[in-house]
């Protein structure tokens, strides 16, 4: 094989335009995708660039009718996404400041179609419940669901494992544009597109992915040939944008990031008890301590109540599990206190609508991952073995991972430990967030 490549530094374009919100102009909603491809793209990045052409027009369409989004409305179409997701990353990284303290969300416009078969979400689990309202307002492509909704037609396909009565959402992993805004930036991030059938279909992406042989003729002819399911994302992501954008109250649920986390802590438990005698040895822990007395049994002097309550509460901070209680009874306060948000108060809904933003951000690490300082987020980050995969509670699964055949033992374990207490330090600090602002 005779190898020509060409090694030069070349310049780049992201292109970006901008709806100024009317209410809110310092709050970011940004619709991203790429353009550039392997070679044609008929599928990688087209049917997306093609999908964010559609839902700028349609937003132009809606402002020459007098329309104006309560919040400013980014749409970004990135250069050099093959190259590393370079348009993207840079462009994230210089204005890191701004998006931080500004951005609500980052949709991503990728590919709107890997396969035929139903619809594929990843994202935060602020988004859950927005994804599940909207899917269900919108008509279902699939063949044999006429008249019923998307929302019916994933859920019939693929349902979740946790809830029968919900289709399955994905962790966001990497491999597209969304990885620096979510995954560095803590930018709360989704994507959606139409996938293969996950329980037939073996491969890891789409047969011709990246080749020759992806051509506009084989979405017309194979893929998607009444363009119904590209028309399906197309609504879906015009809506989230649309929903974030213009919704007096942000429409994230919190409470759905509490479940989840608590998902998650029991996946990563499960999992070390297979070294079970070693975390033992070691002195890891995830479990929360239980109550060392009953309120109405504490018979004892005052220093001693004081000495009970401290350890307690140390050794309820210290605990994964711990954190994550803290963080769901949290959540549940803010959700009961968002019913009682006098919606006629400006100030008011800001101080809300601050919270639900930057909770996302909470959990982001300054000091990044072991060894993949780029990733900052706690909670999710992509699979150190498949980058396109997410991974939760990475620090401390990257940590634990094939840890039997590590040359120091005692040192892996401690490693361990370090990633448990920076997770539980993390959730509990994220729960403070939501506490009412006095």
């Amino acid at each position: 094989m005779h190898v020509h490549n060409t090694n030069k530094i070349t310049r780049i374009y992201n292109v970006i335009g901008t709806i100024r919100g009317s209410v809110e102009p310092d709050r970011y909603v940004i619709l991203g995708g790429h353009r550039d491809s392997w070679v044609f793209g008929g599928i990688d990045p087209t049917t997306g660039t093609a999908v964010l052409q559609e839902i700028a027009q349609s937003f132009g369409k809606l402002m020459s009718r007098g329309w104006r989004p309560r919040r400013t409305i980014i749409f970004a179409s990135w250069d050099a996404e093959e190259f590393g997701l370079l348009g993207s990353t840079e462009w994230a990284e210089e204005n890191a400041k701004s998006l931080q303290e500004r951005s609500i969300a980052y949709i991503n416009s990728d590919s709107s179609i890997e396969g035929n078969y139903t619809l594929r979400v990843d994202c935060t689990p602020l988004l859950y419940q927005l994804v599940y309202k909207l899917t269900k307002e919108i008509s279902s492509p699939d063949d044999g669901f006429e008249g019923k909704s998307l929302f019916e037609s994933w859920l019939e396909k693929d349902p979740s494992s946790e809830n029968a009565n919900f289709p399955r959402i994905n962790k966001l992993g990497s491999g597209s544009d969304f990885e620096a805004y979510f995954q560095r930036l803590g930018i709360a991030s989704g994507r959606a597109r139409y996938t293969k059938n996950r329980k037939t279909d073996k491969y890891s992406n789409y047969p011709v992915y990246h080749t020759i042989y992806e051509t506009f003729e084989l979405v017309e002819k194979f893929y998607d040939p009444t363009f119904k399911k590209q028309l399906s994302v197309a609504q879906l992501r015009g809506a989230l944008v649309y929903e974030l954008a213009d919704s007096q109250i942000i429409p994230f649920n919190i409470q759905d990031y509490a479940k989840a986390l608590k998902n998650y802590a029991t996946s990563i438990y499960h999992l070390s008890k297979k070294h079970d005698q070693q975390l033992k040895d070691h002195g890891v822990s995830f479990e929360t301590l239980k109550s060392y007395v009953g309120k109405e049994e504490i018979k004892c002097e005052r220093e001693v109540i004081i000495k009970i309550h401290r350890e307690y509460h140390r050794a309820q901070r210290d605990s994964l599990f711990s954190a994550v209680q803290n963080f769901s009874e949290a959540a549940s306060d803010f959700h009961r206190r968002l019913t009682e948000v006098d919606l006629n108060n400006p100030l008011a809904v800001r101080i809300v609508n601050d919270q639900l933003m930057l909770l996302e951000r909470a959990f982001i690490d300054p000091l990044g991952l072991p060894g993949r300082k780029f990733y900052r987020h706690i909670i999710f980050a992509p699979s150190r073995h498949n980058k396109y995969a997410g991974e939760s509670f990475p620090g401390i699964y990257d940590a634990m991972f094939d840890i039997e055949n590590k040359a120091d033992p005692r040192s892996a374990w401690t490693e361990v430990r370090k990633h448990i207490s920076a997770a539980a330090f993390t959730i509990q600090a994220a729960a403070g967030t939501l506490k009412e602002v006095v």
